[in-house]
């Protein structure tokens, strides 16, 4: 059975990590050229019941303590103003939340722990043909080709594979700009002391500042924006967003004047919530390729999760795989319905004029339960 996986971010790594301790072997195709080429983002919390749980699937959990930084948790939500309005710091040393790990760090543990030639880089799919006999041929810009008998999308938002499976359409939901202020502690110790080791939201109306300590010391900086038809290229100046935050607290919009470089613009999109597909021999989809979600805190640990699930099921029937993804497919289905209802309710509460009342009351313990940890 050759398992060709399309996409070597969080999610196609786990499935051939977990794959490998049960001797099933696969080929990780990556459109990057190796593993520094491009950066990875900024810190995310690993939930137990999902991204926890898919790392001791892995057999990575002593690996993952040892890097991830529970500290990171710490989070402060404050108004335009710089008022407090929720400040959460967890246990010290505790892992039984969720603890933060640099994006680049988590990608690197799971890469140092496969065989050298699972990753094929500088492999980006630009087409999977259905073979007479079963499987798929694979075409690689600059003319490489392979073999598979099973295809499994992890190729992210804008997934080649997922256009073989559905015709499902992304929506723009928000937009994203993200800066990045290097050496915090010593260039910009006000800043440092600001953010904290963890997260910092700054609430407004239909806005939001954000900002996270990465493992290496520098602070990653996220600009929230309702999405609006204008060019992508007005968020390309310092001047424009701080024009967006007219009248906040000079503390918080100096955040915005200390990055490093000129801001980094995305639009933030997602599938349609309940997207299925009819099961097809040889091919399935998992992470952001298969369910695509706003930015909540929940993306990679689904996709970590079902990668775990996926792997479990193939490794038990190597026999049947398209049996195995027919079961992988129904239960992944299943479990992220109610998360893709629930993200896309949290990302548009984050986003509304009501936004920090709102976040206040979700952050705030009823009488007798725990606050909720905060998302990355």
């Amino acid at each position: 059975m050759r398992i060709a996986i399309a996409g070597g971010g969080l999610g196609g790594l786990t499935l051939a990590r977990i794959l490998h301790r049960h001797g099933v072997g696969a080929v990780v195709y990556e459109r990057e050229a190796s593993r520094s080429a491009r950066s990875q983002g900024g810190m995310l919390d690993l939930h137990p019941e999902s991204g926890q749980q898919a790392l001791a699937d892995a057999g990575l959990t002593d690996r993952f303590r040892s890097e991830a930084r529970p500290e990171g948790e710490e989070h402060r939500i404050l108004d335009p103003a710089g008022r407090t309005l929720v400040h959460h710091k967890p246990q010290p040393g505790s892992f039984s939340g969720r603890p933060e790990i640099d994006r680049s760090v988590l990608r690197d543990l799971l890469l140092d722990s496969l065989p050298g030639d699972t990753v094929a880089w500088q492999h980006r799919l630009v087409a999977a043909t259905p073979r007479p006999g079963g499987g798929f041929g694979l075409t690689f810009d600059g003319g490489h080709s392979a073999d598979c008998d099973v295809l499994i999308g992890a190729d992210g938002a804008r997934s080649l594979v997922r256009s073989l499976l559905t015709d499902a359409r992304l929506s723009y939901v928000a937009t994203l700009v993200e800066l990045s202020i290097s050496d915090a502690d010593q260039r910009h110790p006000d800043l440092a002391e600001l953010v904290g080791p963890g997260n910092l939201w700054c609430i407004g109306v239909n806005q939001i500042l954000a900002a996270q300590r990465l493992g290496d010391g520098r602070i990653r900086v996220g600009i929230s924006v309702r999405a609006k038809d204008r060019d992508i290229d007005t968020y390309r100046s310092k001047r424009a967003l701080l024009d967006l935050f007219d009248g906040w607290d000079p503390s918080l919009t100096a955040l915005i004047e200390a990055g490093d470089s000129a801001p980094t613009p995305r639009r933030i999109e997602a599938m349609p919530i309940g997207t299925r597909w009819a099961n097809r021999p040889g091919i399935t989809l998992l992470g952001d390729a298969a369910h695509l979600m706003p930015p909540v805190g929940e993306g990679a640990n689904q996709a970590m999760l079902d990668a775990a699930e996926l792997a479990a099921e193939l490794a038990t029937n190597t026999a049947d795989p398209d049996s195995a993804i027919r079961t992988y497919e129904e239960a992944m289905f299943t479990r992220i319905q109610p998360i893709a209802e629930m993200s896309a309710r949290v990302q548009a509460m984050m986003l509304s004029p009501t936004a920090a009342d709102d976040i206040v009351r979700f952050f705030t313990p009823r009488p007798t339960e725990p606050a909720p940890a905060p998302t990355a």
